[in-house]
């Protein structure tokens, strides 16, 4: 009975007086209005939050550090200010004059974006309170505290008592927040893993560092479709935005070599075309390496198995290198197909006709199996100049559209081998 009673949390006086305020109403007596988003001034930003800023909405945005999330968020702080007034930016980390440095770089000057270098939790909502700013960004969430509670600022305890106020705060005024989060060596947001379920959106900035190419990927939104991603381009003049990313990641060589072909792959609801690169040489070494960049290791071996085993080749004494051309990381199935003919024309020393994209996903008895979403893909494409595309049979007899581009059905990796490295058509196999 006493751990019962220990466990009942106490009836304040405020509790009695808002007990009953809140009554349910059926859903279709709920009035949307008019559609309360705000364009960020990037569209590929706008992509990734479901067509704009949502009021009262918080937004995390994760990252690796110096990969541009801060740039991202102070440019489109500036656009945003440009087109619908007053917002804040409240800094941790950097002090006026550094943030000052940074704007006269990226050519910020607009005169409604304000500046707030503050870590207390209490005088940024009071802050916020009187400017009642359209967006406010606080970079980032782990150097921010409450005087509430004794821990240091950045743990556990400390960001979710925090990210509670902001949230409290965004639904009660009506003001989108963006919460800048530092990642963990394993690519988490810091912090514990509910901090992700209590905001409304939450994104990732990623990308390799040694290349220009950006990836803001929805990781969640409760507003739009999540798995949805904007592609930039770090520039001198800061963060750019990419409109056709398939242009930018495919090859730009005129002459045709082995080892190369391009996919397809689906990101949330945008198709994006990419080259693929393979190279196998004899191994010098006792233990032939196998190394994949871009793609999943493990998949990688699957299909080096299923290479072996189904079409004859050699490669378990062979080095393989695998790699997605732009630093772009690729998980889903329907480039199985692509990776397979890649690894022939590399073996063969054949190359894969440059007009030629490849899409299909590869079973553990050879057959090729049917992909998601074909249509866009093919259409993609299509608008990029590209002759044919090599799908699987059951996509084939299933399009519901009639396309320019020629459209070859295949149902096993012998037979599409021989197809792209002879350049024969299906007839003549």
């Amino acid at each position: 009975m006493n751990e019962e009673r220990s466990l009942k949390i106490p009836r304040t006086s405020s509790d009695k007086k808002t007990r009953g305020q809140n009554k349910a109403i059926p859903l279709s007596r709920i009035a949307l209005g008019e559609e309360q988003r705000t364009s960020t001034g990037f569209s590929e930003l706008d992509r990734t939050l479901g067509g704009g800023i949502v009021k009262g909405s918080v937004a995390l945005v994760g990252g690796d550090p110096g990969i541009g999330k801060s740039t991202l968020l102070l440019q489109a702080s500036d656009r945003i200010a440009k087109k619908h007034g007053k917002v804040l930016y409240i800094s941790g980390e950097e002090s006026k004059t550094q943030i000052k440095l940074r704007a006269q770089r990226l050519g910020i000057d607009s005169p409604d974006l304000e500046i707030l270098t503050e870590t207390s939790l209490n005088a940024i909502i009071d802050q916020l309170k009187q400017e009642n700013p359209v967006a406010a960004i606080v970079d980032s969430i782990q150097t921010t505290h409450s005087f509430d509670l004794e821990s240091p600022a950045g743990t556990i305890s400390q960001i979710r008592e925090c990210t509670s106020k902001f949230l409290d705060f965004a639904k009660g005024h009506n003001i989108p927040l963006f919460l800048i989060g530092h990642v963990t060596k394993d690519g988490a947001i810091a912090g514990p893993k509910v901090l992700e379920h209590m905001v409304d959106t939450v994104l990732y900035f990623e990308g390799e560092k040694n290349y220009s190419y950006r990836i803001l990927r929805t990781m969640k939104n409760r507003f739009g479709k999540s798995g949805e991603i904007g592609v930039f381009q770090m520039d001198r003049e800061g963060i750019l935005e990419v409109s056709n990313p398939s242009e930018i990641f495919l090859s730009q060589s005129q002459s045709p070599f082995s080892g190369s072909t391009v996919i397809s792959t689906i990101e949330g609801t945008r198709p994006i075309l990419l080259e693929l690169q393979a190279l196998t040489s004899p191994s010098t070494y006792g233990m032939p390496q196998k190394v994949a960049a871009g793609i999943d290791y493990k998949r990688l071996a699957l299909l080096l198995a299923i290479l072996e085993k189904r079409a004859g080749f050699n490669v378990s004494a062979f080095d393989v290198f695998i790699n997605v051309a732009g630093g772009i990381r690729v998980e889903e199935p329907a480039i199985d197909l692509g990776t397979v003919v890649v690894i022939a024309s590399s073996f063969k020393d054949m190359p894969v006709d440059q007009d030629t994209v490849i899409i299909g996903e590869v079973g553990l008895d050879g057959e090729i199996r049917a992909v998601s979403q074909i249509e866009p893909r093919i259409r993609e494409a299509e608008k990029l100049g590209f002759k044919r595309c090599i799908i699987p049979q059951w996509n084939k007899k299933n399009l519901n559209h009639r396309f320019k581009i020629e459209n070859i059905g295949v149902g096993e990796i012998s037979q599409t081998i021989n197809l792209v490295l002879t350049h024969k058509s299906r007839e003549e196999l």
